[in-house]
């Protein structure tokens, strides 16, 4: 059947009874689709029932689905004709692992951060009712972006709208609901009909008159819903809630959605999934089927060989546990990414000085902050991207009361399959403008255990950036020695014509450029503060100056050493590389890194295009 489905009218035209097949149809093409590409896989496999029965229900695209994160959205996208493209899934020139408005019109908000559903709904069904238009509006949560703030902030004000807007939240960790079973169906199929809902509307008008009996039927009405779910909380924000109901039922979950149809106002309905439904490698271990690389289904993942050499993400984790040893003031936080972050082992040999505060990076940073002032030194582990969620408690809570916080920057630069979403090309020139912070930008593996040490030693907030992936194979040192604060190096002398400054990793394809340009090389290792000592003496001895970051050229390092110059009275002529005004899709990083002119051959090329 799933050949045939093109579009989700032709999911429609199907009886109920032939979905349950379909549904295992999709599960299979999912799996088999994944496992060539590499992917979220998990996630994917515990929303195919739950897409099946929305798409059936729905009137898509003109009934709005709005994904929160999108990492399970494979089987919504084999659904919506691009079943044919999923060959070509995170690929350069290929389909999004996340929704995207230009890929598809049934993609009707972009994402890939968390807790962004709700909202982008709600503006969907007022926009909707603003224009007189009879549509729904649907936003498909997880439990765990349910813990940040801003699903919070949106329910609190479509609560007390009167819209088409429908929440459904998908608990597949079973955090927030107990075991489903027939009676949570029943009751949730009764919940959602129309008689229940008449029949608590007559009394509401019948009781209305006599407070004590209305407070003492709402009140039962509250404690028998509590009994089996969690309602209170969702309706005190002015849903009506519903469920929990089996989400990969459908013969619960498609009633049920119909029946919510025919309600009026915000509408929450609690589905719980099991991550890696239908396959059992997967469901015993979401965690590692999570975001798999290629692999054998019939098979499953295999131990990879032990790396030739560590990651950047290794390398700062094994710092943390090293320091941890070293200074019990260190205390560990993560905002949901204990496996991202490198900090398995730090957990495990340090419970008590870890936090993992959920998907909630604004808390996260304030969090910080607060044992900062207590004397303790919080570091804070984080994805660039994800940064950007906390900015303004960066500021406020953390830089302005110049508290010594170390914020360990993953993922700084291109991501590869993730994408722009991800990429975190922004982290520099957002850190540098803001007053106390400092910002090193480490060159090798080496480096980024020294630089982490460094930023350990101040006493004001610092910030350490390091890519995804290995990098030149550079031995760490066992120690805990830092490097100079605030200076540079030069590791290869030129001619005098032209200096190369870089910033990172870049400075190894710098090098390389450096060999064939005869040129003067500096690994500046800070951008915040910058070794203007270094900078001015360069330009002094040299014709012009090449900046070489991986990160946005517009107020990046090299905007720093223009400022430098132009504070000094200098005028040289400088050549910035780095991260254009745009946004940079999905692909091999390597290969975006040489489009973008930010590998060896790139480098020189543009230096001889410049300067001759």
């Amino acid at each position: 059947m799933l050949q045939e489905i093109n579009q989700p009218a032709d999911l429609r035209q199907l009886s109920r009874s032939q979905l349950p097949a379909l549904a295992q149809e999709l599960r299979t093409y999912l799996l088999n689709s994944v496992a060539k590409t590499g992917g979220h896989l998990s996630s994917n496999l515990g929303t195919v029932e739950l897409t099946v029965a929305l798409h059936y229900v729905f009137n898509t695209p003109y009934d709005r689905l709005v994904w929160d994160v999108g990492h399970q959205t494979y089987p919504h996208k084999i659904l919506t004709g691009r079943r044919d493209r999923m060959h070509s899934l995170r690929q350069l020139g290929g389909l999004s692992g996340f929704p995207q408005r230009a890929e598809s019109e049934y993609d009707t908000f972009g994402t890939a951060h968390s807790s962004t559903s709700i909202s982008a709904a709600l503006g969907m069904a007022l926009g909707a009712r603003q224009k007189g238009e009879d549509r729904y509006a649907v936003a498909i949560i997880g439990d765990g972006a349910m813990t940040a703030g801003m699903a919070f902030e949106a329910m609190n004000n479509a609560g007390v709208e009167d819209c088409k807007l429908i929440v459904i939240l998908n608990d597949n960790d079973m955090s927030i609901s107990p075991p489903v079973g027939a009676l949570n169906r029943y009751l949730a199929q009764l919940m959602s009909g129309q008689f229940y809902a008449a029949a608590k509307n007559v009394g509401k008008q019948v009781l209305k008159n006599a407070p004590p009996l209305f407070e003492l039927a709402k009140r039962f009405e509250q404690t028998a819903k509590g009994m089996v779910v969690p309602a209170t909380l969702f309706e005190k924000f002015g849903f009506n809630y519903i469920g929990p109901i089996d989400g990969h039922d459908l013969d619960s979950l498609i009633p049920t959605l119909e029946n919510i149809k025919q309600l009026k106002g915000p509408q929450f309905l609690h589905v719980v999934t099991k991550k890696g439904q239908g396959y059992d490698l997967a469901e015993a271990d979401p965690i590692a089927y999570h975001g798999p690389g290629k692999f054998d289904p019939s098979v499953g993942l295999q131990k990879p060989s032990a790396p030739s050499k560590p990651t950047f993400t290794q390398v700062f984790g094994q710092w943390l546990c090293d320091m941890a040893e070293h200074d019990k003031r260190l205390v560990g936080i993560t905002p949901a990414m204990r496996e991202g972050s490198g900090m398995v082992e730090f957990h495990k040999r340090f419970p008590d000085r870890y936090y993992d505060v959920g998907i909630a990076e604004q808390h996260a940073v304030t969090f910080a902050g607060g044992l900062a002032c207590e004397g303790l030194k919080p570091v804070v582990a984080i994805y660039s991207t994800f940064l950007q969620r906390g900015y303004d408690q960066l500021i406020h809570d953390v830089a302005l009361q110049n508290l010594p916080v170390v914020f360990a920057l993953d993922r700084a630069g291109l991501v590869g399959a993730d994408g722009a979403t991800h990429a975190g090309a922004y982290d520099i020139p957002f850190i540098r403008c803001i007053p106390n912070m400092s910002l090193a930008c480490p060159a090798d593996e080496r480096e980024c255990r020294q630089l982490l040490s460094s930023a350990y030693a101040q006493n004001h907030p610092v910030a350490v950036r390091y890519p995804r992936g290995s990098g030149a194979g550079v031995a760490t040192l066992p120690d805990l020695e830092p490097l100079p604060f605030g200076k540079g190096e030069v590791r290869r002398q030129g001619a005098g014509r032209i200096a190369i400054l870089a910033f990172g990793t870049l400075l190894y394809p710098a090098l390389q450029a450096g060999e064939k340009l005869d040129a003067t090389v500096a690994n500046m290792r800070w951008v915040k503060p910058l070794d203007t000592e270094l900078v001015l003496k360069l330009a002094a001895t040299h014709d012009c100056i090449v900046t070489v970051e991986e990160g946005s050229v517009m107020g990046g390092a090299g905007s720093a050493v223009l400022e430098a110059l132009n504070a000094a009275g200098v005028s040289k002529p400088v050549l910035q590389l780095g991260l254009p005004d745009q946004f940079i899709e999905h692909g091999d990083p390597a290969k975006l890194l040489s489009l973008q002119g930010l590998d060896a051959e790139g480098l020189e090329a543009s230096i001889r295009k410049r300067f001759g």
